[in-house]
């Protein structure tokens, strides 16, 4: 497996990207790389995705309610598989959630 720093030096067009279109892109080669072939997640594949590559901001949100939800819907038996954009609207709802996002906020951008 190819490394997704490596991956991402490979889209010339990124070169000159913003930190902001490098980490969609970062997202998006973090989900290609564990998609089928269709494109999907299964949901314990997307779990799993979760634990190991998102743990910043899942980590201490097991009490939460919404978190729980999003959760059980995953360990649900089932063939539904996640999208893309399924996926990064998960992405999204657990960061709002998160305990992270405070202390991302709280981070000072002057000297």
């Amino acid at each position: 497996s190819i490394p997704i720093a490596k991956q991402l030096a490979s889209i010339k067009v990124l070169g000159k990207g913003s930190d902001l279109e490098k980490a969609f892109a970062t997202a998006a080669l973090v989900y290609n790389n564990s998609a089928d072939p269709e494109g999907k997640l299964s949901k314990a594949e997307t779990k799993s995705l979760l634990q190991t590559q998102f743990r910043g901001f899942i980590q201490g949100q097991e009490n939460k309610p919404k978190y729980q939800e999003i959760i059980s819907a995953l360990d649900e038996e089932s063939e539904n598989k996640l999208d893309f954009e399924d996926f990064m609207i998960l992405l999204v709802s657990l960061t709002l959630m998160s305990d992270l996002l405070q202390e991302i906020k709280n981070v000072k951008t002057t000297k």
